[in-house]
């Protein structure tokens, strides 16, 4: 009683401190310097797939060249786009991987941008969407790859899939098979209940006010690439301000998928950065434990939350190559490796061995 009443102490402060700093309309989209124009494009949709239960759905598509072997469902990450796949989806490519990245509900180019259409109708979505890109593709494995919000996604979508642990795919009641899920820094933190009640109320108290980031005392970096956040910040699709109801939203679909990522079907790569700042390491220590036998856990030392869009990258993506192609084989970059050394330290704190591959990397200066 005496640690929930000093809780609450510290919540309504806090509470009030953050409606008194938001705002009530978005924020207009920046313009680029004039020699960086490029940086605000606004890319045409590649197609547009009528998602059953969701509507019109915007998506990216990167074909593979040659003779495909696998195709890919990116989910992007919470107030980003189907843009964020910019840089491994020629990549993918070129290995021939073909890569759809829609648009999630609520956020870039969708009817409902800014909106929160729950956790249940985002798993539906990307359930719809492997479905149709499955028929799409027939005889090729089919993968989910989510970033932050995304992985959280992918993880509630895996967890309801019907085949048990350790066979080579899932079988979603009314899905194809997933040949695999791919976690690059998944949203996967329960917050607690305290700072969901809070988030809670902000939401029903006032459900059309925004946050631009500024009203709190903190400041992250998601990337050490600097072209990456700044094509991040410019672009259109974007969302620069975030609801109450989203954020709350959100809250909730990172309990889920903390709780979900025990119950998670088929093989899985999970990724994470040793200087994420927006998933903490005591949560991922928390969601690594938890995942299925078999699971396979990549650590990468230098990597920040945006793994695809930073000096780490390249690593990553041969990691993910790797997997896909070889999923038993050592991971190129090492990082599974140092997930071991790093998994079994204490709560996680200890860094690893300077001399794996993977950490020598981040010893070198670019």
């Amino acid at each position: 009683m005496l640690s929930n009443l000093r809780l609450s102490r510290l919540l309504y402060p806090a509470f009030l401190f953050l409606l008194a700093g938001c705002a009530t309309h978005d924020v207009p989209t920046p313009v680029p310097p004039a020699r960086h124009a490029d940086l605000g494009r606004l890319v045409p949709p590649d197609r547009v797939m009528d998602v059953p239960g969701t509507g019109r759905v915007p998506m990216r598509v990167w074909r593979a060249t040659g003779t495909p072997r696998a195709v890919v469902l990116a989910l992007h990450g919470f107030n980003d786009s189907r843009d964020a796949w910019e840089r491994p989806g020629p990549v993918l490519a070129r290995q021939g991987i073909t890569l759809y990245a829609p648009d999630q509900p609520g956020f870039g180019a969708m009817p409902d941008r800014g909106g929160w259409a729950g956790t249940d109708a985002m798993v539906a979505a990307a359930r719809a969407e492997a479905a149709a890109i499955a028929h799409e593709n027939p005889g090729l494995p089919l993968y989910v790859m989510g970033e932050s919000m995304g992985g959280a996604v992918a993880v509630c979508m895996s967890a309801q899939a019907g085949a048990p642990a350790g066979t080579h795919a899932t079988v979603p009641a009314d899905g194809p098979p997933i040949a695999g899920y791919i976690l690059l820094a998944p949203a996967v933190w329960d917050l607690g209940a305290g700072t969901d009640a809070t988030l809670w109320a902000m939401a029903t108290l006032a459900p059309q006010w925004r946050l631009t980031g500024r009203e709190l005392p903190v400041h992250v970096t998601a990337s050490d690439d600097m072209l990456a956040l700044a094509r991040l910040y410019y672009d259109p699709l974007t969302l620069r301000t975030t609801r109450t109801t989203a954020l709350a939203g959100l809250a909730m679909l990172m309990h889920r998928a903390a709780h979900d990522v025990g119950r998670m079907r088929g093989p899985v790569l999970a990724i994470y950065g040793g200087r994420d700042q927006l998933v903490p390491l005591a949560a991922m220590t928390r969601a690594w434990a938890r995942l299925p036998p078999g699971a396979r856990r990549d650590f990468i030392p230098a990597g920040y939350h945006l793994l695809l869009r930073g000096r780490q990258g390249d690593k990553v993506m041969r990691d993910i190559v790797s997997w896909v192609e070889r999923p038993d084989d050592f991971l190129p970059s090492g990082g599974d490796i140092a997930a071991s050394t790093w998994n079994d330290a204490q709560a996680g704190h200890a860094q690893p061995p300077f001399f794996l591959p993977a950490q020598m990397d981040g010893l070198v200066r670019k």
